[in-house]
C-alpha cells in the first residue's frame, strides 16, 4: 500500500523548499560573494549607527526613570571588582571606631565627661585588626592583574542583559524593546550567524584539503591564500564583525612574526581576514583537529603535540626554521598566552623575541557597546562562548599595523619584549602592566 501525501503536505514541502532557497540564495548574493571579494554594501555599518542612537534613548530612559524612583542607577566608585569610596585611612578607621564603640564612648561620657578620649584620639584600637584584615583580603582580591580577567561594565546599556547587571526594569517600553532585541538576535541574527559560520568552516576545511593535493609552488600558495581570506571573511561575517584597520603599509610580510594583544580566540580571524598567516598553536581532537589537519595541507602552519609544547628549546628550533625562509608566510603569535579583557596588555613571554626575526607589533581594541569580546575561559566553554558572541549585536573592532620592530644592540629578549608591548599599549590606548 502506497503512502498517500496530502495536498496540505504538498504545499507545506514546496513553501519549505522556497523559504530555504530564497535563504541560501540572499546569504550567496549579499553576504558570502561580497565576503570572498572583500567588499561590503555598508548595510552592517548603518545598523550600527541605528543601534548607537537606540542605545542612547535606552540609556537616558532608563537614567530618567531611575531618578523620578530615587532609584540608585549605577555603583559608585566600581573601578576594581570590590567597590571602595576614595577616603583616606583615617577617616576610615575613625568611622569604624564611632560606629564599634559607641557604647563604650557614652559610657565613659556619663561616667567622666571631661576625660572621655575621642574616637580618633588613640593611635591604635583592638578593632583596627578587623579593618587592617579586611583591607588586606580587598587588595589581594582587587589587585591590578586580577581585574583584568573580568569584563568592563559599559556607560550605557546595549539592550543586553549581561552587559551591565546595574541596569533594571524601568518602564514597560523599555521592557518591550528589550524583548524585540532578543528575538531578533535568537531568531534571526544567530540563525543566520550559525547558518555563515558552518558555510566558512566547511568551505575551509573541503579546499584545504584538495589543495593540499598539489605539488608545491607558486599556485598552491596562492590558491590557499585565497581560500584562506575567503573562509576567514564569511566566518567575520558570522560574526557581523565590523573592522577597521588602520596603517596598512605596515602589514608583516614573509619572513617576519606578529605579535599582538590578545582578547578573544576570534583574534585569529579578525587579522587573518586582512592577510594570511601561518598559526602556532597546540594539536586538538575532534573538530578543531580536523580543521588543524585541512589547513596545514595547504599552508605550513605550526602545530605541536602536547608533549612537544614545554619543550622550549624545539619551538624555538621551529619557529626559527619558519621565519629563515622568506617565502613562508608571517607568524601569528599572541606573546601574552591568555585573554585579557582588553583594558590592558600583559607581559608578553619572552620566547618569539629570542628568535632573530623582525617583529610586526599589531594592536587589536574592541568595542564593548556592541558586544564584549573577552573570552573568560574560566566561566565560558568555548562553545558557550561562541553562542555568546553569535547572539550579541555585533563585533565592532579597530586594528593598527604598527612599523616594524627590530631587536637593538645590547637588548635582550626581556627588554625587547617590553619595548615591543609598550608600543602596542600606546597606540591601543590600553594599561601597559608589568605583570
Amino acid at each position: 500500500m502506497g503512502l498517500i501525501i496530502s495536498p496540505f503536505d504538498n504545499l507545506l514541502c514546496m513553501l519549505l523548499g522556497i523559504s530555504f532557497t530564497v535563504w541560501f540564495t540572499l546569504l550567496l548574493v549579499f553576504i558570502i560573494v561580497p565576503a570572498i571579494f572583500g567588499v561590503s554594501f555598508g548595510i552592517r555599518t548603518l545598523c550600527m549607527k541605528t543601534l548607537l542612537k537606540v542605545f542612547v534613548w535606552a540609556t537616558l530612559r532608563i537614567e530618567r526613570g531611575a531618578k523620578e524612583k530615587n532609584h540608585h542607577l549605577y555603583k559608585p566608585y566600581t573601578n576594581g571588582i570590590i567597590a571602595k569610596e576614595p577616603t583616606s585611612l583615617e577617616e576610615e578607621l575613625n568611622e569604624i571606631r564611632r560606629s564599634g564603640s559607641s557604647r563604650d564612648l557614652n559610657a565613659a561620657s556619663s561616667t567622666s565627661p571631661s576625660t572621655a578620649p575621642s574616637p580618633s584620639s588613640s593611635e591604635f584600637a583592638m578593632s583596627d585588626i578587623f579593618y587592617f584584615c579586611r583591607r588586606g583580603v580587598e587588595s589581594i582580591v582587587d589587585d591590578e592583574v586580577t581585574k583584568r580577567f573580568s569584563a568592563e561594565e559599559l556607560e550605557s546599556w546595549n539592550l543586553l542583559t549581561r552587559s551591565n547587571y546595574n541596569f533594571q526594569h524601568i518602564s514597560t517600553r523599555l521592557t518591550v524593546l528589550w524583548g524585540l532585541g532578543v528575538v531578533i538576535r535568537y531568531c534571526f541574527l544567530l540563525p543566520l550567524r550559525l547558518t555563515l559560520a558552518i558555510t566558512g568552516v566547511t568551505l575551509l576545511v573541503v579546499f584545504t584539503t584538495i589543495i593540499g593535493f598539489l605539488p608545491n609552488g607558486r599556485m598552491k600558495n596562492f590558491l590557499s591564500e585565497k581560500v584562506h581570506l575567503m573562509c576567514y571573511r564569511i566566518c567575520v561575517r558570522a560574526l557581523t564583525a565590523i573592522i577597521t584597520y588602520h596603517h596598512s603599509e605596515n602589514k608583516p610580510k614573509n619572513g617576519g612574526i606578529c605579535v599582538a594583544n590578545h582578547t578573544s580566540p576570534i583574534d585569529v580571524i579578525i587579522l587573518a581576514s586582512d592577510g594570511c598567516y601561518a598559526m602556532v598553536g597546540q594539536i586538538h581532537g575532534g573538530l578543531m583537529g580536523v580543521i588543524q589537519r585541512s589547513m596545514v595541507k595547504a599552508c605550513p602552519h605550526i602545530w605541536f603535540e602536547r608533549s612537544e609544547v614545554k619543550d622550549r628549546h624545539l619551538v624555538a628550533k621551529r619557529l626559527s626554521d619558519h621565519v629563515e625562509d622568506k617565502s613562508k608566510l608571517p607568524i601569528l603569535i599572541f606573546p601574552e598566552g591568555t585573554c585579557i579583557n582588553n583594558t590592558s596588555v600583559m607581559m608578553f613571554k619572552k620566547g618569539s623575541f629570542e628568535i632573530a626575526s623582525t617583529i610586526y607589533p599589531v594592536a587589536i581594541k574592541y568595542d564593548p557597546r556592541f558586544g564584549d569580546a573577552f573570552w573568560n575561559s574560566s566561566k565560558f566553554g568555548m562553545v558557550n562562548y561562541l553562542l555568546r558572541m553569535m547572539s550579541s549585536w555585533a563585533i565592532v573592532c579597530s586594528v593598527w599595523y604598527l612599523p616594524p620592530m627590530n631587536r637593538q644592540e645590547g637588548e635582550d629578549a626581556v627588554q625587547f619584549a617590553n619595548r615591543v608591548k609598550a608600543a602596542i599599549a600606546r597606540q591601543g590606548g590600553l594599561v601597559d602592566l608589568l605583570w
